[in-house]
């Protein structure tokens, strides 16, 4: 099952993606893991990749879809993936595809899991989380015991400067920017499947068992 995992921030994406990985043999790839594996692993498209990120520069497409095409091409994706976080745009989901021709693959299900503007900005603007072990809160759905300190570790909770109010709503306006002309080229080619994602995790993931339960 080649899978591509869809969804703005807030609408609970990571947390179906590990419930797949738990219940399907397929890897699960994100962005940021691709280009810390290739930096490591030292391929030439890692160190052109680290020459970018080193500088600050956004990564080019051209070297995306490399490391992306190295990645694919890994003996642990031959009964499929996960990706996560890429394509972002029409452009990086035309040069998916035409790796994965290459590869005698295909897109066969993208994923998206969505849910409304105002429910994602209570979702994140709710979100604090340890300073020291990490762990995740929601002021409204989540609360530690005691306020500001951590039930785990006693640390300090804190909110990330991303998950502020007039910060949310500019992430939220860019992802709906870049992501809905990347539904409509999915829609397209009938492999989109939209999932509502307001409602109990496990209620999404039935659905998502459902859509893979198809392919």
């Amino acid at each position: 099952m080649n899978i591509i995992l869809m969804g703005p921030p807030g609408a609970g994406k990571g947390t179906q993606a590990d419930l797949i990985k738990a219940n399907y043999p397929i890897p699960h790839i994100s962005t940021g893991d691709m280009f810390r594996d290739a930096v490591s692993n030292g391929t030439e498209m890692g160190m052109e990749a680290k020459k970018y990120m080193d500088s600050g520069r956004l990564v080019p497409d051209e070297v995306t879809i490399g490391i992306v095409q190295d990645r694919l091409n890994a003996q642990d994706c031959n009964q499929g993936f996960l990706l996560d976080g890429f394509p972002r745009t029409v452009k990086q989901a035309e040069a998916l595809d035409q790796v994965l021709a290459q590869l005698g693959k295909r897109v066969e299900a993208a994923i998206n899991i969505d849910v409304p503007e105002d429910i994602l900005v209570e979702r994140m603007t709710g979100r604090i989380s340890c300073k020291d072990c990490k762990t995740v809160y929601h002021l409204k759905f989540n609360a530690p015991a005691k306020e500001g300190v951590c039930d785990k570790c006693g640390g300090e909770l804190v909110q990330r400067s991303d998950d502020q109010g007039e910060t949310v709503k500019k992430r939220l306006e860019v992802y709906a920017e870049q992501t809905n002309p990347l539904i409509e080229y999915y829609q397209k080619q009938g492999n989109f499947y939209g999932i509502d994602g307001n409602r109990s995790s496990q209620e999404v993931f039935k659905d998502i068992e459902k859509v893979m339960g198809s392919l």
